[in-house]
């Protein structure tokens, strides 16, 4: 199996993904397959769920395989921490491999070319060890949310790294009119009143008025990049958890889902 991505931007989304990946968990199980890479997984504590998919066109290399022989779901854990520390060095003109050879099951190879031959630069070659990791895939249907809200991805990193000073709850109340952040604690409080003709996008029912509460450690990591799209995407709602996704285009995206916090 040999995946490679040439283009600067998506290039520096999929570090920007990793970089997310490894504020919510240690480890992840990377599943190839003749379609696309799908990744899946929670948090320790069993608070979020990450559910990615990455068509084969996104990629600027993807075989599976090797000649004619096609292999299907290629299951790789790898330590998000290991790989986020290696990608992160790429130098601009490098090309990212990422390459499995079966007859050597407990290694991956990362490698960084010097696809433009710039002198003085150096391709670098990297083999990380699997980890054993069991993931169970779980069925995420698809639901019609109350609210969905489309923000600038530095506009909700800048909130939400100001509100977290003040609380470890983010309560959200979102009407028609208005969408409203708060966050209070020991310091004291702070509230944010978003015009709704502020956002890029906004839809809510009509006659609406959502009030939910959420962990904002947790939003706060999901939110920590905007070097993955200028936009996100926020759906609320009462029955199901907030869905936090990133579309990465060519029908690939990054989703996170957060439960409510229940009044006790």
């Amino acid at each position: 199996m040999k995946v490679a991505l040439i283009n600067k931007e998506k290039i520096d989304m999929f570090i920007a993904m990793f970089q997310l990946l490894k504020s919510c968990t240690s480890a992840v199980t990377l599943r190839f397959d003749i379609d696309k890479l799908y990744i899946q997984g929670m948090d320790k504590a069993h608070v979020c769920l990450f559910d990615i998919t990455i068509q084969r066109n996104w990629f600027n290399k993807y075989e599976m395989g090797e000649g004619s022989v096609l292999v299907e779901d290629i299951e790789l854990c790898v330590d998000c921490n290991c790989i986020n520390a290696i990608i992160s060095r790429i130098q601009d003109g490098n090309m990212l491999e990422l390459y499995y050879n079966e007859n050597d099951p407990d290694k991956l190879d990362i490698n960084l070319i010097n696809d433009e031959n710039v002198k003085g630069e150096y391709n670098r070659y990297f083999r990380i060890p699997l980890l054993d990791l069991e993931n169970e895939l779980l069925d995420i249907p698809q639901v019609d949310y109350d609210a969905e809200i489309t923000i600038s991805c530095k506009h909700l990193i800048d909130l939400t790294s100001q509100l977290i000073i003040f609380g470890e709850n983010l309560d959200i109340k979102c009407s028609e009119e208005i969408l409203q952040l708060k966050a209070n604690g020991d310091m004291g409080e702070m509230k944010v009143n978003i015009d709704i003709d502020d956002l890029k996008e906004f839809a809510i029912c009509e006659g609406e008025e959502i009030n939910l509460s959420y962990s904002l450690n947790y939003v706060h990591k999901m939110c920590l990049t905007n070097k993955l799209v200028s936009n996100v995407e926020l759906s609320i709602s009462a029955t199901y958890p907030m869905r936090i996704k990133y579309d990465l285009g060519a029908d690939s995206n990054i989703m996170f889902f957060l439960a409510p916090k229940v009044e006790e």
